[in-house]
């Protein structure tokens, strides 16, 4: 169960990163990539590593059916990335606390629920 329901967060997630047009193509580079910054913050964007780095890995963890993350705190960073968008990015940050809490247990979370 809880497989499935962070699959359709994941997906909610890629869904509101292509609304707000923040999905992408054309993947970072191996370098940028290889980054040991946490959230890759020195080599791209957050929504690049959302893209590339944590959709991914928690996907192929859902595929494998192995343990998923349970220390995880994405919202705090996203809220701060996405300040500029204002209340549009909200869905996005929504879905994102969402999956925090689901995994974590715990959701920290500045802007109002959407």
């Amino acid at each position: 169960m809880k497989y499935q329901q962070t699959q359709a967060i994941l997906q909610a997630i890629e869904a509101e990163l292509r609304r707000l047009q923040l999905w992408t193509e054309l993947p970072p580079s191996a370098a940028a990539l290889a980054s040991q910054a946490p959230f890759c913050c020195d080599t791209m964007p957050l929504q690049h590593w959302l893209q590339y780095v944590l959709l991914p890995r928690i996907q192929a963890l859902i595929d494998a059916r192995l343990p998923l993350p349970t220390q995880i705190s994405i919202c705090p960073i996203a809220e701060e990335a996405f300040a500029d968008l204002s209340a549009t990015a909200w869905p996005l940050i929504n879905r994102i606390a969402d999956l925090d809490e689901l995994l974590s247990g715990r959701r920290e979370q500045k802007i109002a629920r959407v």
